[in-house]
This record gives structure tokens, C-alpha cells and sequence, in this order.
């Protein structure tokens, strides 16, 4: 049997739990899984205490929280997106407006200095 400390997460306790309470003795279980039959005691306890129902609870909470993270983060991503895009077209916008113009022909056509002649 394994010595080193391990975690394990609420779904593979309950369904340790579960075994047991389906009739599967512990010796059985320790083995299959490769835990302590103690720790299983433990489990069995706690699932009867209700204490895997807070765990489910807050395990849920912390699933609703990273997923309206990770959509405020997508959202502040694509703001952030736009916003470079209005400096960018604000920045030619503004470089058209200083430019001279002529309302029949149109900008200014200013020599290239390589022009031939």
C-alpha cells in the first residue's frame, strides 16, 4: 500500500462511500483503491455527518466563480481590443483632418523626392 500522501477529490470519496454502503467491506475497497481502510472509515463518517454535502456546495460556488472569471476576463480582453482599435482609427483620423485638402481634388499630392524628371 501506497505511504505517500495523496488527494483525492469529493466525487472519488463518494463513490468509495457509496461501495461501501452498497456492501463492499473495507478490506475490499483498500485494496481496489489502494487507501487505508482507516481513511475510508473516515470518508464513511464524514459522508454520514453531511460533511461531503458542504464540500459539494462550496466545490460548486468555486466552479460558478472561475466560470464568471474567466467570462469577465473574456469580456475585458475584447474591450480591450476595441478600445486599441478606436486609438488606431482615432490616430488616422485625425492625421486625415490636418492634412491639406481640396474639395474637387481631393488631398494634396505632395513630389516624391525620387521623382524623375
Amino acid at each position: 500500500m501506497s505511504r505517500q500522501h495523496r488527494s483525492h477529490s469529493l466525487e472519488f470519496k463518494r463513490q468509495v462511500v457509496q461501495e461501501y454502503l452498497g456492501g463492499e467491506t473495507l478490506h475490499g475497497l483498500s485494496k481496489r483503491h489502494d487507501i487505508s481502510r482507516q481513511l475510508v472509515r473516515v470518508w464513511i463518517e464524514k459522508y454520514e455527518a453531511g460533511a461531503f454535502d458542504d464540500d459539494a456546495h462550496a466545490a460548486d460556488l468555486i466552479q460558478q466563480y472561475e466560470a464568471r472569471i474567466a467570462a469577465l476576463e473574456r469580456l475585458v480582453g475584447k474591450q480591450a481590443l476595441e478600445l486599441e482599435f478606436l486609438k488606431g482609427a482615432a490616430r488616422s483620423t485625425q492625421r486625415a483632418r490636418s492634412a491639406p485638402t481640396s474639395a474637387i481634388a481631393g488631398p494634396a499630392v505632395y513630389p516624391s523626392s525620387g521623382a524623375a524628371s
